[in-house]
């Protein structure tokens, strides 16, 4: 491994070097010959928990605005066309919601700050971590529901159908009213309030035990399950399983649009296509992206997901950038699921009112929605792992490289 500098609190602050890993790091090493300037994702475990601390501080204040009265509430039954509660938000009493969204908040941008100033070990430190990682869980899986999935997914089908008249009577504008209104904006606020409140716990917690902040290594040996040889093994799992579970789903709407009655009555079909015309073309179509994405999702453990093959134009030959791969499966992956919990609350309202034998179509493909975001989510991380080479910011590398390439 190449010898590595390293740069002490006090000698940083003497330097004024800007590859600091916060302000409270005892140290951190630096390649030689590494670029002094870092970009803004790269300093990510610098500004992620200030970033939580904004966040928070703007929700809390949105809370107080709300418990006093004040309009934009974003969660109720009467919010949405159906009239009925999605969320699980959607059937408490506003004030009570709006009380907690403040005190939460208000309290978090004060944690996060903490979190992203200090270094603290033993208990204090488990019950922060556990507190950021709880409320990361909350705002991304357990309050949002189908309907991020939904605008999100629908989208790629739109612009891609709108030049053909498909859906019809459908116009970009309307789409965007419809799909993107401020209740599932507010839905994905919240899950990006999620993503910076883990992000910040995995800041923390690696700046507590002296490792590097932007890759998590350390100086003493990895674990074996992080290095490129051993994320290969269970990542392959991972990998397919993310492939498998949407293809349940797939089935059922492709069926539907072949006018067969898998999970449910051929009223059913009948009465929901002369309510809404096309929609089982457009359910086959989001069931054929579900598809699309669990193929995309076996790059990340085949070769052609770490260099383009010969059959696409101008890239054929090129390596994949890990960010490629990353950004877009770790985006479904949050938004998978609120999705699937919404399901299951609902599958188990149905088995309670006796309906669900006949109807289980719509929802039961939709209980291994979780699932298939925790396979999916191992899946990215494993290709992480796989992938990520030499850290531009300490300079470390795994034991084994050549692992990377053989997995």
């Amino acid at each position: 491994m190449t010898p590595r500098t390293r740069i002490t609190s006090r000698s940083r602050a003497a330097s004024k070097d800007p590859a600091t890993v916060g302000p409270d790091s005892a140290s951190v090493d630096v390649p030689p010959g590494s670029s002094s300037r870092r970009t803004l994702r790269a300093r990510w475990p610098e500004w992620v928990g200030y970033a939580a601390a904004t966040w928070s501080l703007v929700y809390g204040v949105l809370g107080v605005y709300w418990f006093l009265g004040g309009g934009g509430y974003p969660f109720g039954a009467d919010l949405d066309p159906s009239g009925k509660a999605i969320s699980l938000l959607d059937s408490v009493p506003p004030r009570v919601v709006a009380g907690a969204i403040a005190v939460v908040g208000l309290a978090g941008a004060v944690i996060a700050v903490v979190m992203a100033r200090r270094r603290l070990a033993g208990p204090r430190a488990a019950a922060l971590i556990g507190f950021a990682g709880t409320l990361g869980v909350v705002l991304t899986a357990v309050i949002p529901d189908f309907r991020p999935l939904m605008a999100v997914a629908r989208t790629p089908i739109l612009l891609v159908g709108l030049p053909f008249g498909f859906p019809e009577g459908v116009s970009l504008s309307s789409f965007v009213s419809t799909m993107y209104t401020w209740v599932v904006l507010n839905q994905l606020l919240f899950m990006l309030g999620g993503v910076l409140w883990a992000a910040t716990a995995v800041a923390f917690a690696r700046r507590n035990r002296n490792a590097c902040g932007s890759c998590g290594r350390t100086d003493e040996p990895a674990a074996g399950w992080t290095t490129p040889a051993g994320a290969a093994r269970w990542g392959r799992w991972a990998a397919w399983t993310a492939f498998a579970v949407p293809l349940f789903y797939a089935l059922t709407r492709w069926s539907w649009a072949l006018a067969i009655p898998l999970g449910v009555n051929r009223a059913f079909l009948e009465e929901e296509a002369r309510e809404t015309p096309q929609i089982w073309i457009a359910g086959a179509a989001l069931a054929t992206l579900a598809v699309g994405g669990g193929v995309l999702t076996l790059g990340l453990i085949q070769r052609w997901g770490e260099v383009y093959p010969r059959w696409i134009p101008f890239l054929r030959g090129k390596p994949v950038r890990p960010r490629t791969a990353i950004v877009p499966a770790t985006v479904v992956a949050v938004l998978l699921p609120g999705a699937g919990l919404l399901e299951i609350r609902a599958g188990i309202e149905m088995i309670e009112a006796g309906g669900f034998q006949d109807t289980w179509g719509p929802i039961l493909p939709g209980f291994f929605w979780p699932l298939w975001a925790v396979a999916l989510g191992a899946a990215t991380l494993a290709y992480y792992f796989r992938r990520r080479g030499r850290c531009a910011v300490c300079g470390r590398l795994d034991p084994d490289p050549r692992a990377a390439a053989a997995g």
